[in-house]
């Protein structure tokens, strides 16, 4: 897979390169583990939170909901939404919304995730969290005494939030590592390759000590030719960070002995080897580099991308895993989406001449009434033939939600988050082994409609 560009980026000028861990150092089996966090999060949702037993009867369905989709906490609703804010698909519990419900709904809205009454599910892990949403709304609908739209939000939220503090997730991620984690030969390769060049490697994660050794241990040691260990090879390494917080509300470091796990209170610049906590302000001043040097890569656009950026303008970049999917579904629907380009021409042709009988009535002239019937007949012809190509395009991708980065003809709002806030984008952190650690990242002029003419 290629690296996409949304500004220039001179990796000359990059003297460190900051990592996320789960989801972009540490590549998961997504299915897998949405599918662990599925089931523990129901078990205390009856447990803690005392659900009834029945939705214990749930199954997990990984396409049911998909990466930057929007829930309508109020409403009930999942809602796939445009970079303008407005929905062009919206589905309540099960049911995708009839036409005119979402247009009596919505039509008049822009979706403001500032609103607490929406809440977005942006990341790789917020699948699950979607998914029991929109069957707890189905099971309520159906009569199974569940609290209100808002409190099934929130509640799933909690769970989630249980899970990961009780240990109930990564316990059994760290037992059966084979089943969720993927080692990634090329990223060691790629990441030993920028060691040599000169760039100084950092980690930045949420996840605790014993945890990120674990997993640095399956994912990386195993592949290393320079460095005997991950240790080694990251000049820092930052635990328990508390993102997006730690890029932007000042607190203590604590250094870790990575031998023995102990920790002590830090005072004084940071150097060499592994923390928790933090603050990023104090980590680029101790590093003596501007934040145009500092290129940081993460997975959740709200987390490791917005507030760094806006805070001390690092450079980012985004890993979004679901885009190989959505590049092998584009590859596949070309075809298609051909032959609907060339049925559209012919419609606008029709609807040119159509345009053109219509004003001649208007204006008085010679009009016949049959002409406009033919017209009319083929552009219904035509509309047909749209309609079942749109059904065999639809077919490539999510079966409930279609594209990932488009809604409708307009870009999607996850689209648009990644090109506002990511100065490059990739399927995984590998993908950049494609390029020189030198290379001077260029996007593509865009091209804008009135420069088509």
């Amino acid at each position: 897979m290629s690296v996409f560009v949304n500004r220039i980026l001179n990796m000359k000028k990059i003297k460190a390169i900051g990592f996320d861990m789960d989801y972009t150092l540490v590549r998961y089996k997504t299915e897998n583990f949405e599918r662990l966090t599925y089931g523990e999060v129901l078990k205390k949702l009856v447990s803690v939170l005392n659900y009834p037993e029945e939705i214990l009867k749930l199954k997990f369905d990984f396409n049911l909901v998909q990466q930057g989709l929007v829930l309508d906490k109020v409403r009930g609703n999942l809602l796939h939404v445009s970079r303008f804010g407005k929905v062009k698909k919206a589905q309540h519990g099960l049911d995708p919304l009839e036409f005119n419900d979402q247009n009596k709904t919505y039509a008049n809205r822009n979706i403001d995730l500032s609103d607490d009454n929406f809440q977005s599910l942006d990341t790789a892990f917020s699948v699950s969290n979607g998914v029991l949403f929109a069957q707890l709304v189905d099971l309520k609908e159906k009569g199974l005494n569940l609290p209100h739209y808002d409190e099934l939000a929130d509640h799933i939220k909690e769970a989630i939030d249980i899970c990961h503090s009780d240990g109930s997730l990564k316990n059994y991620v760290a037992e059966h590592l084979s089943d969720f984690i993927i080692p990634d030969e090329k990223l060691v390769n790629l990441l030993e390759t920028y060691k040599k060049c000169g760039k100084k490697l950092i980690i930045i994660t949420n996840s605790e000590f014993y945890y990120c050794k674990l997993l640095l241990e399956y994912a990386i040691d195993p592949f290393l030719k320079d460095h005997k260990s991950w240790k080694d090879l990251f000049e820092i390494t930052i635990t328990l960070s508390s993102k997006p917080r730690f890029f932007n509300i000042r607190s203590h470091y604590l250094r870790i002995d990575p031998d023995t796990g102990l920790m002590t209170n830090h005072e004084g610049a940071i150097t060499p080897g592994v923390y928790q906590g933090g603050y990023a302000g104090k980590l680029q001043k101790d590093l003596g580099l501007k934040g145009s040097e500092i290129l940081y890569l993460g997975d959740h656009i709200y987390g490791d991308v917005l507030a760094l950026k806006k805070t001390f303008g690092w450079r980012t970049a985004l890993v979004v895993e679901p885009l190989e999917d959505e590049i092998n579904a584009i590859k596949k629907s070309d075809p298609i989406q051909l032959k609907i380009d060339e049925y559209m021409a012919q419609k606008e042709d029709q609807e040119d001449i159509l345009d053109k009988l219509e004003m001649d009535k208007y204006l008085g002239k010679k009009f016949d009434k049959d002409d406009t019937g033919r017209v009319y007949a083929k552009i219904d012809k035509i509309n047909s033939l749209i309609s079942e190509e749109l059904k065999e395009y639809g077919k490539c991708f999510n079966p409930y939600w279609g594209e990932l980065m488009r809604a409708g003809q307009e870009e999607s709002r996850f689209a648009d988050q990644i090109e506002k806030y990511a100065c490059i984008y990739m399927t995984k952190v590998s993908d950049l082994l494609e390029h020189s650690p030198r290379t001077y990242f260029r996007p593509i002029k865009r091209v804008l409609p009135h420069e088509l003419i």
